[in-house]
């Protein structure tokens, strides 16, 4: 869809973002699980690399969650990207809904509205979500509300830095985890390729504990994302050698009056990459690679059809369905959908 001639002709002013902070840590004694911190300051020196795949290996194949830290990416810039997301929750419904994503082609971009019911729950979804993709010639025809528009080329340089700083190198630790050459996944991925990845700014909004109470008890499995590794920021940061099982839970009673502001990058496999096994030495010494893996002739989807199917397969509904123990599949691919 391109821009509309108002938008390509009549320059918007600038709205004032409002400052976000982090709200004020819970008090609760919470049972924290401690994480294995990936510090990518180390990444250029010698071994750097190395040393880092070493460390991320027992937390990438059995927990699917790492903190990483020495990334480069200041907290103040973090931070504006929280309050312009903050800013767009705040805008009128209709200038939300003025792009939004069209599940019905598993399309993830623009504006998600909390609008779904939970199964027979009588409770409404709490999530609303903006999703921007990354700033390609390819994608210089999707639509951009109001505040994007406004603030793009900080939105932009925030988003290709996040794949530059983050991501590749993560992918070239992963890469030296399964054996493979340290530029197999960035080029899986290419930053410059079409694919779905997407910077996004989610908000779930409060409930009353007694909705959380009945929302929880129908989606108490969990869920794997649709891509191959996750940021979420002033959190965890989540990969997929080990597609890592999660859910939202319950906010902690002193907090659960507060809106909880997210910020979150999506790094999805695209057109140009073809949804096989890798032919990792580490995999077949393990007995992981079966005689059609090897061969590498099985017909397979590229990464944007079957990232798109997964979305159209959960999003494309009005009624959030009880998926445990169930799975997913498309053109051979399969995946559990969510767990128990």
């Amino acid at each position: 869809m391109a821009p509309s001639a108002i938008e390509q002709q009549i320059p918007i002013e600038k709205a004032t973002i409002k400052s976000w902070s982090r709200p004020a840590p819970t008090n609760e004694k919470l049972d924290w699980a401690p994480l294995v911190e990936i510090d990518l300051s180390r990444f250029d020196e010698p071994g750097g690399k190395e040393d880092l795949a070493k460390q991320l290996y027992d937390a990438v194949t059995r927990v699917g969650f790492w903190v990483v830290v020495g990334h480069g990416l200041d907290d103040e810039r973090i931070l504006r990207q929280f309050s312009i997301g903050n800013a767009f929750f705040k805008e009128n419904l209709e200038e939300k809904r003025s792009f939004e994503c069209n599940f019905a082609e598993g399309e993830y971009f623009g504006y998600r509205e909390n609008s779904r019911w939970i199964g027979e729950t009588g409770v409404k979804d709490n999530i609303e979500m903006l999703n921007i993709p990354k700033a390609i010639p390819e994608w210089d025809d999707v639509p951009k509300h109001r505040i994007v528009r406004q603030n793009y080329d900080e939105i932009a340089s925030f988003h290709r830095d996040l794949f530059d700083k983050v991501v590749r190198k993560l992918f070239v630790l992963m890469a030296i985890i399964l054996e493979l050459p340290e530029d197999h996944l960035v080029q899986a991925h290419a930053y410059d390729k079409r694919s779905d990845d997407h910077l996004r700014y989610m908000i779930y909004n409060t409930r009353t504990q007694e909705e959380w109470d009945k929302a929880q008890g129908y989606t108490k499995g969990g869920h794997t994302d649709f891509g191959s590794l996750t940021l979420l920021f002033s959190q965890n940061v989540a990969g997929f050698l080990k597609s890592t099982i999660h859910r939202v839970v319950t906010p902690p009673r002193d907090q659960i009056d507060i809106p909880r502001l997210g910020l979150l990058y999506f790094c999805r496999p695209g057109d140009d990459t073809v949804m096989r096994t890798v032919p990792s030495p580490l995999l077949e010494r393990l007995g992981l690679l079966t005689e059609e893996d090897k061969s590498q002739s099985k017909p397979a989807p590229t990464g944007t059809e079957y990232v798109r199917a997964r979305v159209r397969d959960v999003h494309h509904k009005t009624v959030i369905d009880r998926r445990e123990n169930t799975s997913f599949e498309f053109k051979g691919l399969k995946v559990p959908n969510y767990y128990k």
